[in-house]
């Protein structure tokens, strides 16, 4: 024990100066420092007014797509929900009856699409699985809600507005994406 505390250096404080005691050189460094930022850009934007630039590889909420024809792209084969690592996407198939060839570009179509944002980790896997660039990930943040069923949300919710009836409304939707589509 006594070779332990030989060994133990012991710190001495040095005694404080006038200026250290009352610390105005430290509050001196610490204007300088404020007022040094007041004249920088801020980082904040006003929300509300002013929108912040996506990146963009930014991934929003998922849009079921339509063809210029207005009529749903979605086929129901189930990649997506296959792909999606969380299982947030549930879909029931349906055949197409006869008259609905205005609606649906194949003989199958999803009757039952549903997203649960809940639990999507909105990693895009799938926007990648699908084969008729149904699916694909906006530039839309996922709103707030107050309970959970307000965060499941069904093909109506989902699908973009048809081209034929409201051409302004589907550019919007697209954004972006208008570029992009094939």
């Amino acid at each position: 024990m006594q070779a332990l505390t030989n060994r133990v250096k012991v710190m001495e404080r040095k005694p404080m100066t006038f200026l250290e005691s009352i610390y105005l050189w430290n509050i001196l460094k610490g204007m300088a420092i404020t007022f040094k930022h007041i004249f920088k850009k801020k980082a904040t934007i006003s929300y509300p007014e002013e929108k912040r630039p996506f990146s963009p590889v930014f991934r929003g909420l998922q849009i079921l797509n339509r063809d210029e024809e207005g009529r749903e792209r979605c086929t129901a084969c189930g990649l997506c929900a296959v792909a999606c690592p969380s299982e947030a996407i549930t879909m029931e198939a349906a055949e197409r009856k006869a008259g609905e060839e205005a609606l649906y570009r194949e003989e199958k179509y999803a009757a039952r699409y549903e997203i649960n944002m809940l639990r999507c980790i909105f990693c895009g896997l799938c926007e990648e699985a699908c084969p008729k660039d149904a699916v694909y990930l906006s530039e839309t943040f996922a709103p707030s809600n107050f309970t959970r069923s307000s965060f499941i949300y069904n093909k109506s919710d989902l699908l973009i507005p048809d081209p034929k009836t409201d051409p302004e409304a589907f550019a919007k939707a697209q954004g972006n994406r208008a570029t992009k589509n094939v």
